[in-house]
């Protein structure tokens, strides 16, 4: 039992792009909920900004996924790409660090999406909320400015 009340927490779009339904994504891991609930975006650039207010938990050392932390405990992870994991690094600057406070202003990672197409990969950042448990994500599928509120947990 926690002695914090979690209250509604603000959804924003880590990138400009287009917003889907989560099962859309083309990948089963991803479709299928396997991970947690959330949405994707197709970006139209690679500029790709935190999706709420907390804190950089961890980066994978092949810098294709970060997690983050709610003040309320909610765990995000911002999933850059399909198969990108086999990439290693290429395609992806973090201009963010374990540890650091963020924002929907804050950028984490510049993903250079002609490089990912060269190699043939899609582009979707995933939003995924591994602990959503009693809780859920609500959001609308729409064109999205990176930035925008686009939902929220409740």
């Amino acid at each position: 039992m926690s002695f914090f009340k979690q209250r509604k927490v603000t959804i924003y779009a880590p990138a400009t792009g287009n917003l889907k339904a989560i099962e859309k994504v083309p990948d089963q891991v991803f479709s299928s909920k396997a991970m947690g609930d959330g949405f994707a975006i197709e970006p139209k650039d690679g500029a790709i900004y935190a999706p709420i207010e907390g804190q950089i938990t961890s980066i994978f050392p092949t810098k294709h996924a970060i997690s983050l932390k709610t003040k309320g405990g909610f765990e995000i992870l911002l999933h850059l790409g399909i198969d990108t994991v086999e990439l290693n690094r290429a395609g992806f600057d973090i201009v963010v660090a374990e540890g650091d406070k963020v924002t929907a202003t804050t950028k984490l990672v510049n993903m250079n999406l002609n490089y990912l197409a060269k190699q043939n990969k899609v582009s979707d950042v995933m939003v995924i909320f591994t602990n959503l448990e009693k809780h859920s994500v609500n959001y609308n599928e729409m064109a999205v400015t990176a930035g925008q509120v686009v939902g929220e947990i409740q």
